[in-house]
């Protein structure tokens, strides 16, 4: 479910257009992936989310790149991938 679906759902009016929410930005700390997005929201989900990124080495969380204009986050090395829109609606991946 996208965000227009969501609002929709939530029984608001979809007369207002909303865009995807889009990443500019990550940081980590040892227990944290915090997330920029180009509307100016920061978005914090601990590391033991995402059992890959918790257990890879620093130099290999460094290694992302942004996908679909930010809508996602990849990681090569690490063949792993976080939805930006999951991230905000606090959707746990599931493996």
């Amino acid at each position: 479910m996208n965000v227009v679906q969501m609002v929709w759902r939530l029984g608001m009016s979809s007369s207002k257009i909303i865009t995807e929410p889009r990443a500019i930005e990550i940081v980590f700390t040892d227990h944290e992936l915090t997330v920029q997005l180009m509307d100016g929201r920061v978005v914090s989900t601990p590391l033991a989310w995402f059992p890959r990124l918790l257990h890879a080495n620093a130099l290999q969380r460094a290694n992302w790149e942004l996908v679909g204009d930010g809508e996602g986050i990849h990681w090569p090395e690490l063949d792993d991938d976080i939805s930006v829109e999951g991230l905000i609606f606090g959707i746990k991946p599931g493996r």
